[in-house]
């Protein structure tokens, strides 16, 4: 059932909502003959979809603030919500078939609900799947390291260097065979992160040419998880420029 939401409940009932579960919200008002005729597809696309997709009304007579935060100028005007940001829209009374394949091009895939899933089992289908997604090939090499199949991680990952996470993976399995980085490794797999990226410096600063790039990518691989912007990650960025 649609959620009427307003300029004060929009934030909460849409925005932050949909960071959880893709929000469309149609902008209308009571005298638009088209929204009339619109609403009710709208309706039975979110009912069909059992809560996956969720539907938002806003009465733009009402709130005249959120027509102008988001560019409406005619309506009925529908704008679908996904981590807070506008990623697809269409105006007018569009035929039910569109609007079934508007709601229907929100739902998560195959491959998104496996990796989800989160085990290894899930994962290795979701590989197989899609076997261009860089990022279920790094969600399938750490489940592999967390069993100690290292020369499984690392077929998990190699083809996917250009991605940062992946890299690092490959790179902890490389230098994990040349004895290199354990204590460093033990640290990351305890969730103490500071104490991996110190002790890859430490390693860096002494080690041979050959296996100075891949400490790199390690640490980088290590550090990609931490947000860009914060103090830690621009501080770990400065030594690790300093060691190198």
């Amino acid at each position: 059932m649609a959620i009427a939401v307003t300029e004060a409940t929009f934030d909460r009932d849409v925005v932050e909502l949909s960071g959880k579960t893709p929000v469309v919200v149609d902008f209308w008002a009571e005298w638009c003959g088209p929204c009339r005729t619109l609403g009710p597809a709208l309706e039975a696309a979110e009912a069909s979809r059992g809560g996956k997709v969720l539907l938002a009304k806003v009465d733009v007579d009402s709130n005249q603030g959120l027509s102008q935060r988001f560019g409406v100028q005619g309506i009925p005007a529908v704008k679908a919500f996904r981590d807070g940001t506008v990623v697809d829209e269409f105006v007018g009374a569009v035929p039910k078939a569109q609007v079934e394949a508007f709601f229907d091009s929100l739902l998560p895939s195959k491959v998104d609900e496996l990796l989800a899933a989160g085990d290894e089992l899930s994962l290795r289908e979701a590989a197989e799947l899609e076997p261009r997604r860089a990022d279920v090939a790094v969600a399938l090499g750490r489940a592999r390291l967390e069993r100690g199949a290292e020369d499984e991680a690392l077929e998990a990952v190699e083809a996917h260097q250009e991605d940062f996470a992946a890299a690092g993976i490959a790179a902890r399995v490389r230098l994990a065979k040349a004895g290199i980085g354990s204590e460093a490794f033990e640290a990351l797999d305890r969730g103490d992160r500071d104490a991996a990226l110190d002790a890859l410096l430490d390693e860096l600063r002494d080690a041979p040419d050959e296996h100075r790039d891949l400490i790199r990518r390690a640490f980088i691989g290590i550090l990609n998880e931490a947000d860009p912007a914060s103090p830690e990650a621009r501080d770990y960025r400065r030594k690790l420029a300093a060691a190198l």
